[in-house]
């Protein structure tokens, strides 16, 4: 700044130079004024987004009113004023432009935050109504900001502040640590993505169920009853999920089957596979497949292994395909057993034991 002073510095009156400062910075207000309108916005005309247009409209006057303001706290140098005038006047034009700047700063931070939430509320269906939260939060931290910047302008002690300020955030903390908790459990979430909007996943208490909201606080999911379960997101931070619908959303199924012993296994394994194949929601690739899995006390027990095409079809999916093996083993002759058992009665007789079954 002195060395700006002395390149100015054309004249004996010191009012004279003071006003010739003022007019350059005018003059390299109005040339930045017309590089921030004329060169950004035309390098903001290449990208797809809006956000950047709007961003140079919301800093356009403030970087002109801002070289400005250092004009004249150059032009108080030149009239050589007493140091508590300097004092004073620096600290009355410093708090303006940083004043200036934490408008701008609330303003783009309050664009970023509702277009950030907009883009992500499809995929993670976070709420738009928590929009207004989020920008008071970040308005409270760049108002605490700015004000830390004015009071060490006026060469006020804010460690007493500081200090004051740490002795009430601990005690919010422990008062609502719970809160806290969630919030940082929905961080985590939004951060990890375990699952999205429309994931069918399984709760660690064996509640299934689809995920209709992730918000700041809790998770909630909807069962296949129609119930809507609300899970705080410090449980969800902490807790095991199983996520049927990742990573890819074709779901497993499996469908036991016991066939009597004698049964023509090769005819199982044919109509098992038909009547998948059948299916609607069942997947071509990969495809179905038969497993003959043990020999049971009583039957011949196979498993059906196929692919619905999404968790929310399984309780259909296992509906139909009992369905349709019922009627097509009555059809084919294949014989589905019931537990049996052989009962051996032993009457003593003149002649020893005989054998009655």
């Amino acid at each position: 700044m002195t060395g700006l002073v002395e390149s100015l510095n054309i004249s004996s009156s010191p009012y004279i130079n003071a006003a010739i400062s003022v007019l350059a910075f005018v003059v390299v207000a109005k040339i930045a004024d017309l590089f921030v309108d004329k060169v950004l916005r035309r390098f903001s005309s290449f990208t797809k987004t809006e956000i950047d247009d709007i961003i140079i409209d919301l800093i356009h006057y403030p970087i002109f009113l801002t070289i400005i303001l250092i004009g004249l706290i150059n032009a108080v140098l030149y009239l050589n004023p007493p140091q508590k005038i300097i004092y004073y006047s620096n600290g009355l034009l410093y708090t303006v432009i940083t004043l200036i700047w934490t408008i701008t700063i609330i303003r783009i931070s309050r664009l970023i935050v509702k277009h950030t939430i907009n883009r992500v509320s499809d995929v993670t269906g976070l709420g738009r109504d928590i929009i207004p939260l989020v920008e008071n939060i970040a308005k409270i931290a760049i108002m605490i900001a700015s004000l830390t910047v004015i009071l060490s302008y006026w060469k006020i002690n804010i460690t007493p502040v500081i200090a004051s300020a740490g002795i009430a955030g601990a005690a919010v903390a422990l008062a609502a640590k719970d809160t806290i908790a969630n919030f940082i459990g929905g961080v985590s979430v939004f951060i990890d993505k375990p699952f999205k909007i429309g994931d069918y996943i399984v709760l660690d208490g064996g509640e299934r169920g689809e995920v209709v909201a992730i918000g700041l606080r809790s998770t909630r999911i909807k069962t296949r009853d129609d119930i809507l379960i609300a899970i705080p997101n410090a449980i969800v931070a902490n807790t095991k999920i199983i996520n049927e619908s990742a990573p890819v959303p074709r779901f497993r199924v499996r469908i036991p089957v016991s066939v009597a012993y004698g049964s023509d296994i090769d005819l199982v394994e044919k109509t098992l596979l038909d009547i998948s194949l059948e299916n609607k929601n069942v997947l071509d690739s990969p495809a179905p497949r038969v497993r003959f899995r043990e020999f049971g006390d009583s039957s011949l027990r196979f498993e059906l292994l196929c692919w619905a095409r999404e968790p929310a079809v399984r309780g259909l999916t296992i509906h139909e395909i009992n369905s349709s093996i019922y009627r097509k083993f009555r059809e084919t002759g294949i014989r589905i057993p019931f537990p049996q058992r052989d009962v051996h009665i032993y009457r003593e007789g003149s002649s020893g034991n005989r054998l009655e079954q």
